[in-house]
């Protein structure tokens, strides 16, 4: 049992975090400034001894009262939309946010683990990216303020652990998605779902070839948890490598929801990735980790969630 730190805790993803950490005999404190999460997401966790949920910017220097055993820093907008949205303060939790969670570490001898992402590849060129592979980004482009955010959160990182000793974990995720997903999310799968629920066109943008690889949730949480307990200290890639283009994943959400929703085109955003798929291969020898959710019976399983969000 220990005391585990999740910044971003309410969010999407981390708010599955929480739920792991606990069921596994944890405590947890949730960290939030609500900016892109939501307390809904958390919500049912109130009546838990285990569980503290504090309302907090991290770009703001913090700490927590008592021992920790690890910070988990997820604390960021993740979606194309929310981070366009809020630039600065994407780069911010990236850059200041992350620092001040790794103070926080070294403070209290904790383990570290930094959410980083697919998108440090940029546009790659490389096919599959394995986590040696040092990208091609655009380090002025509408979405550097993301890219380049989690490219130095990763760089301080290890900064820390070189010149303090701190014991970090490098997380690159790709395109994650399930239930607590904002209906506006602004992402491919989440836009594609609540399109065809809601019986309007589904938008691909471009041509529909590009393609991505998108990992269900609890294989996301099961791989990380699996991260964080093991002694891989350089990045490591979690992520399904199931590769799908987007006119294929139209396609399937079509059949899982039963929607007869046409399908239209629009210009492709700049800088937009032609491919992403991780190799997993460091994942699979050293955590013994490898997805279990395949892409039908995740979007199935998302597509009850909006179903009753959207009924809401």
């Amino acid at each position: 049992m220990g005391r585990v730190v999740i910044t971003g805790g309410a969010g999407f993803l981390g708010s599955h975090l929480c739920d792991a950490f606990l069921d596994r005999g944890d405590e947890v404190v949730a960290i939030d400034n609500y900016l892109t999460g939501r307390a809904a997401n958390v919500a049912h966790l109130g009546g838990h001894a285990g569980f503290t949920l504090v309302e907090a910017d991290v770009i703001e220097p913090f700490t927590v009262d008592g021992p920790v055993t690890a910070v988990l820093h997820f604390a960021s907008p993740a979606s194309p939309r929310d981070y366009l949205a809020h630039p600065v303060a994407t780069l911010r939790v990236g850059s200041e946010g992350t620092r001040n969670a790794l103070e926080l570490a070294l403070a209290k001898d904790a383990r570290f683990l930094v959410a980083s992402t697919s998108e440090i590849y940029g546009d790659p060129l490389v096919h599959p990216q394995p986590e040696s592979y040092w990208g091609n980004v655009n380090s002025i482009g509408p979405r550097s303020c993301y890219d380049e955010a989690k490219r130095y959160a990763e760089a301080v990182t290890m900064a820390y652990r070189r010149a303090h000793g701190v014991d970090t974990r490098i997380l690159r995720i790709f395109n994650t998605y399930g239930p607590r997903m904002q209906v506006e999310d602004g992402r491919v799968v989440s836009n594609f779902l609540v399109q065809a629920i809601k019986g309007e066109p589904i938008t691909i943008y471009g041509d529909g070839t590009q393609t991505r690889s998108f990992c269900f949730v609890s294989d996301e949480v099961d791989g990380i948890v699996r991260l964080l307990d093991s002694d891989v200290d350089t990045p490591c890639n979690i992520g399904n490598p199931g590769e799908f283009t987007m006119l294929e994943l139209a396609e399937l959400v079509l059949e899982v929801t039963g929607s007869n929703s046409p399908i239209v085109h629009e210009p492709l955003p700049e800088d937009d990735p032609k491919q992403r798929r991780p190799d997993i291969s460091l994942a699979t020898s050293e955590l013994g980790w490898a997805p279990a959710v395949a892409l039908r019976e995740g979007l199935e399983r998302t597509a009850g969630y909006f179903r009753q969000e959207l009924g809401r």
